[in-house]
């Protein structure tokens, strides 16, 4: 049936089916785009679109009665790979503390009382809308406790993934949550998957069938945060997260029981499925779970991939979406990562003492973050070291023996893959929490004495630095060519700053390099992950006084140790810096690194999301041009998830301006390039951010302008 069969009432439906169907069916009245075809019958609605270039099509039929599962089949080609089931959903809801408001970390809403409640549907109501290029269908009735609104699947012309979401919000004050889902049906009834199956931590699919399958609920530790429902005789379908959306920040990256199956789960009482979660407990430090301000509308969601293979093949489809778990290359570029707090230094000096070992302490010849950050094609890695207590430092050795055993084990484990580099996150002497840089291996300690020297020669060492003060610091820093810059800026231990010293000489200066990003709190009424830091961003170039002033913001992870199970892509970002030719060695010294950070030289990106060109009348980010009023701006950008839009961002010293640019007709795995005339009459600079359907990014640092 054609799109104008769409519109017909549930008035029309015959007695018998109208006393259990949806209250009414309504569309927005546009032609879908991307040949997006809609049909309607008396039970049910249809939604086919083609997902791939070879003329593949993917179909989602939803039952209008109310009796019978809401999602009457999902297929791949014409082969039915699900069918029979209901979107299952646990909203868990604790009390947020907002005594610093609701950009915050140090809180704990898993230790004060909360509760979880099942997603009801009520099906009161099924529209079908259109969003650019996508088509969006939106069951209303959708309940979950103190939340209310409505179940949407989206779909994507060029991809077989559908988001289906939770889309709701609550009134309730001081709301912090989680949520966990999935796919269920009533537990008296055969599920309609022969298997469950997921990859567990040896990277083995494991399969649970029959009893296995029905059992008390579980769950399990599994690679690439999914898990497959498999049926008989063919056709599997994936339970996929946004794969940094959906983790809320944590200080230890661990893979924290990611997945359930089961019955019984939780309080999907007399319910049999399978699904992802979000862990209560975290890391069992702070655990602040998910934003929900009164009244905001919270978009909880993931996606479901269909395919016509089995559960590995369904994997390896799921995995392509981050390129499995990696690090694309890019000619001119290397990616660069900071913010580690792994604590080799201190490690290597305990197990050394400890094993009354000369050499290399055994287990540690080839740390797992080394072997990490290889397999995810991490090129430099910026660490944060002596991020400790002053016990756990006093027992591991003095300063600079600290030090030095920094800047040996980063050349030590450096090669042409890898170039590690020796950094700190200090947090004195400025005020909140900061992270150093310097382009070679530099001595300093932290607590000058009155009378001691700045700068001394020790006839071990060699040079030493004393700090204490902001104007020493900043004098090391001039001395050394160094970098500094706030880390996790506005929260954690650095709430209120940079702020606090924007006026300071240290702040103004070029040694400040800006504030790092990262995707904190978490609040799914954001479209995009890291308004925080983008904003600041913003703020910090419209601060600007002169080109000295202007700051830029490098993606940071701040995660502590590391192990070869760790979740840690979840978590992460990266940095492609424009760095030509070879990688630079440890031997040789790495100032072209922060030369190009200095500089503005790079896009930052949760990996998925690609900006390899971005120029404004020529001029590449970081780097300046004359104003004209008018400007061209070109950027070449790619995605694996489909496209969803790109945001021209631009200030005037006082006011930031947002130009939206709808992506929606590329779909997944697309390359576009974007080509806009922009108004930059009386702006100071320019900048793109892109974002994907399941809020994965990539922005740039700004461009500058100056008058003709």
């Amino acid at each position: 049936m054609g799109l104008a069969l769409v519109a017909a009432a549930a008035s029309l439906l015959p007695p018998a089916v109208a006393a259990q169907a949806t209250s009414g069916f309504r569309s927005s009245g546009k032609t879908l785009a991307g040949d997006v075809r809609v049909a309607r019958t008396a039970a049910a609605v249809t939604v086919d679109w083609p997902s791939d270039a070879r003329g593949e099509r993917t179909t989602l039929t939803l039952s209008l009665d109310r009796a019978r599962p809401l999602i009457e089949s999902v297929a791949v080609g014409g082969k039915v790979v699900m069918a029979g089931v209901d979107p299952a959903g646990v909203v868990t809801v604790g009390t947020r503390d907002l005594k610093q408001g609701w950009t915050i970390f140090f809180d704990n809403p898993r230790k004060k009382p909360f509760e979880a409640f099942p997603l009801t549907l009520g099906r009161e109501g099924v529209a079908v809308e259109r969003d650019g290029a996508h088509t969006r269908v939106v069951v209303d009735g959708a309940r979950a406790g103190p939340f209310a609104g409505s179940f949407t699947f989206t779909v994507y012309p060029g991809s077989r993934l559908i988001r289906a979401a939770m889309v709701m919000s609550t009134e309730r004050p001081a709301t912090a949550y989680t949520f966990d889902a999935g796919l269920s049906v009533a537990s008296g009834t055969a599920p309609p998957w022969q298997s469950v199956a997921y990859t567990d931590l040896s990277d083995r699919i494991v399969r649970h069938q029959g009893a296995s399958a029905r059992a008390a609920a579980t769950s399990p530790q599994v690679r690439g945060r999914m898990i497959v429902a498999e049926q008989a005789g063919g056709g599997a379908i994936g339970i996929v997260p946004p794969p940094h959306q959906y983790y809320y920040p944590l200080d230890y990256a661990n893979n924290d029981n990611a997945a359930w199956y089961g019955s019984d789960y939780r309080v999907l009482t007399g319910r049999t499925g399978l699904g992802v979660r979000q862990t209560l407990e975290g890391d069992r430090r702070w655990v602040p779970w998910v934003n929900a301000p009164e009244k905001s509308v919270q978009d909880m969601g993931i996606f479901y991939l269909p395919d016509p293979g089995d559960a590995a093949s369904t994997t390896a489809a799921a995995m392509t979406l981050t390129r499995g778990d990696r690090f694309k290359s890019l000619p001119g570029h290397r990616t660069f990562s900071s913010h580690y707090h792994v604590e080799h230094a201190a490690d290597f000096l305990n197990q050394a003492r400890f094993q009354q070992s000369r050499g290399v302490p055994a287990g540690l010849e080839t740390p797992a973050f080394v072997t990490r950050f290889k397999e995810m094609n991490v090129e430099i890695v910026h660490l944060a070291e002596l991020h400790l207590s002053r016990e756990d430092l006093d027992r591991a050795g003095d300063r600079l023996t600290l030090l030095k055993t920094i800047h040996d084990e980063t050349a030590r484990l450096s090669d042409d893959r890898l170039l590690l580099l020796p950094g700190e996150e200090p947090n004195v002497h400025l005020g909140g929490h900061w992270l150093s840089l310097f382009p070679k291996p530099v001595n300093w300690t932290l607590d000058r004495q009155p009378g001691q020297p700045f700068v001394e020669d020790d006839p071990v060492r060699g040079k030493v630095y004393h700090v204490g003060s902001s104007a020493d610091v900043l004098a090391l820093m001039k001395a050394e060519n160094g970098l500094m810059w706030t880390a996790h800026p506005r929260i954690k231990g650095s709430l209120g700053f940079p702020d606090k010293y924007r006026a300071e000489p240290f702040f103004r200066s070029d040694r400040f390099l800006g504030g790092a990003w990262k995707a904190m709190p978490a609040d799914y009424a954001q479209p995009y992950l890291g308004a925080r830091v983008l904003g600041l961003l913003d703020d910090m170039n419209n601060w600007a006084a002169d080109a000295s002033e202007r700051k830029f913001a490098p993606g940071e992870v701040d995660v502590f140790q590391l192990t070869r199970d760790s979740e840690l892509y979840a978590h992460m970002n990266i940095n492609y810096l424009r760095l030509p030719g070879a990688l630079p060695t440890h031997a040789g010294g790495w100032s072209a690194v922060t030369e190009a950070l200095r500089a503005g030289h790079f896009f930052t990106t949760t990996g998925e999301v690609l900006v390899s060109d971005f120029t404004l009348d020529g001029a590449r980010s970081g780097d300046e041009v004359a104003s004209r009023g008018r400007a061209t701006l070109r950027a070449t950008v790619e995605g694996t998830f489909p496209l969803a839009y790109a945001l021209i961002v631009s200030g005037d010293g006082e006011k930031v301006f947002r130009e939206r640019v709808d992506l929606t007709d590329a779909g997944g795995f697309a390359q576009r390039t974007i080509e806009r005339r922009v108004n930059v009459a009386g702006r100071r600079w320019v900048r793109l951010e892109v974002w994907d359907v399941a809020a994965n990014g990539a922005y740039t640092q700004p461009v500058f302008l100056r008058a003709r």
